[in-house]
């Protein structure tokens, strides 16, 4: 499930042994090893995403390092192998004092329980700009209510509904605002030929294959939470349960099969690719609504002007969460977090250290450090332009790699959104913009935040995985027509005997620890 946002990667017992041999490097009374740490130099690991990983006498990082008053000495791993890096290092007994961890994964969770990390709860408030961070993002990244990193934050809100504006505009209608008004709009682009082309060769809503099981951020779980279900858990009664054990889940499941039986869903739901495949089916005139996020919205909307630059605007609009049934608005958020910044007690081993670590990393929490670390160098690669940031073209090598290097040293910071937003494209970017910050912010006044994210159930870092497939699996065959309703409770009742039942008793137990919230 989402709530735990980690997926088990490498068995329980390379975790065990990096806890060991982690734990039994610590001698000093808060910690750590006896021979201090020469923090006049800061080891970094983290994930790359570019083409090619920055020098260390490159532009950023000197500037980094000029902001700072710190020279670094960064490790740059691939991000398609940057978790079999962090369990190798783990295991390995020596860490850098700095290292992303891209979640909850179980080496990890294993790791910060022995001791192995510093728990950054009660510390990070004496920092202004670390001080910051939401507070619902905090109790998320945490583990049972430890915050063993600083959390890499997010947009909270992000959630939109992409539409055909000039289909609407075809056949006369508004902006869906409710669920019941999602329906009418797909079955009018399904069945009143909004393409004008004469053939009913057009379908309402697309959905597409999507990666992962129950609670993983797909269409079906925003659907189900404006029907009112939990954001992978509720609180019932004092308790936690599991979201698809409620009936508003099984509402909001029911309205999606209809959907499906009513032919208004592209029938290659389980094979169309997530990436450009489903935003090619929407330009290209398949389909008419897209339940995704915002940025997808511009995605779609760059891909419109590169097909018809005079007239791109004219295609494509966006709505926020949606009105359910019950005229309330329940918004789906993110987790709010990319993964965290964690500081190695083996390689920290003091308090003082401690802080002088946690004053950089404040720097680079600060406005000034998250437009070097987002937005890059002024005057450099780009320009501000009333207040928002304008790339600068060119083909000077020194800019493209600078260009390059920015986005590597994005992965370390810690407030992604305190930086200058970019320089609209055109007017049609702009009016979406303005109106996805209105409804974003409305939006996040209404999110149904997850009560169980802080907590970690032994079973589930096991089990997870598969547990998460079986409702995730079970959910799509019920909306294909492949199971019936029992079919579906069936299957959610296979989730509870074949581990789940451990998991609930699990996250309860914490719960109640935690004051049941």
């Amino acid at each position: 499930m989402r709530w735990n946002a980690y997926r088990p990667i490498m068995a329980g017992a390379i975790a065990a042994a990096a806890a060991v041999a982690l734990t039994a490097c610590t001698s000093s009374p808060e910690g750590g090893k006896a021979d201090p740490a020469d923090l006049a130099t800061i080891d970094m690991m983290a994930p790359v995403i570019t083409a090619q990983a920055p020098s260390a006498t490159g532009d950023m990082q000197k500037a980094v390092e000029q902001l700072t008053g710190k020279k670094l000495n960064m490790t740059w791993v691939p991000n398609s192998s940057y978790n079999d890096k962090t369990n190798i290092t783990l295991a390995s007994g020596s860490m850098p004092e700095v290292m992303v961890i891209q979640g909850k994964i179980p080496a990890f969770v294993q790791n910060a329980k022995a001791g192995a990390f510093w728990d950054l709860t009660d510390r990070i408030d004496k920092y202004p700009n670390l001080a910051k961070a939401n507070k619902q993002v905090r109790l998320g990244a945490s583990i049972d209510g430890h915050l063993y990193g600083l959390p890499r934050e997010r947009q909270l809100m992000r959630v939109a509904v992409t539409i055909r504006k000039d289909w609407l505009a075809k056949l006369g209608l508004p902006e869906p605002a409710t669920v019941q008004d999602l329906y009418a709009v797909a079955k009018a682009f399904t069945e009143n030929d909004p393409d004008g082309n004469g053939k009913k060769d057009t379908y309402g809503i697309l959905f597409p294959k999507w990666p992962s099981g129950y609670a993983s951020g797909s269409p079906y779980d925003v659907i189900e939470t404006w029907f009112g279900a939990p954001n992978a858990w509720g609180a019932r009664d004092g308790k936690l349960v599991p979201g698809f054990d409620t009936t508003q889940f099984a509402d909001g499941a029911r309205y999606i099969r209809r959907l499906f039986d009513e032919k208004l869903v592209n029938p290659d739901f389980a094979t169309l690719d997530s990436g450009k495949p489903w935003e090619d089916a929407f330009t290209n005139g398949k389909g008419g609504i897209i339940i995704d996020t915002s940025s997808r919205t511009l995605s779609i909307l760059s891909s419109l002007k590169q097909k018809d630059p005079a007239n791109y605007g004219k295609y494509v609009t966006a709505v926020g969460n949606l009105l359910g049934p019950d005229g309330v608005r329940h918004s789906l958020p993110t987790f709010g977090y990319s993964g965290f910044l964690a500081v190695s007690k083996q390689s920290v081993p003091t308090g003082a250290e401690l802080d002088d670590l946690l004053a950089v990393l404040d720097k680079l929490a600060s406005k000034e450090g998250q437009v070097l670390l987002n937005n890059g160098i002024e005057g450099r690669n780009f320009t501000l332009d009333n207040g928002a940031a304008k790339p600068v073209t060119s083909t000077d090598p020194a800019i493209v790699t600078l260009k390059n290097d920015l986005g590597a040293f994005g992965q370390i910071g810690t407030l992604g959104n305190d930086f200058y937003q970019p320089v609209p494209a055109g007017q049609p970017e702009k009016e979406i913009l303005d109106k996805r910050a209105v409804f974003h912010a409305r939006d996040l006044e209404t999110a149904v935040y997850n009560p169980a994210a802080a907590f970690v159930a032994p079973t589930y870092t096991q089990q997870g995985a598969q547990l998460d497939l079986i409702v995730g699996d079970a959910q799509v065959k019920y909306f294909a027509g492949q199971l019936d309703e029992n079919g579906l409770k069936k299957e959610t009742g296979r989730w509870h005997s074949e581990g789940g039942d451990k998991v609930v008793t699990e996250m309860n137990d914490l719960y109640a620890k935690a004051g049941g919230k």
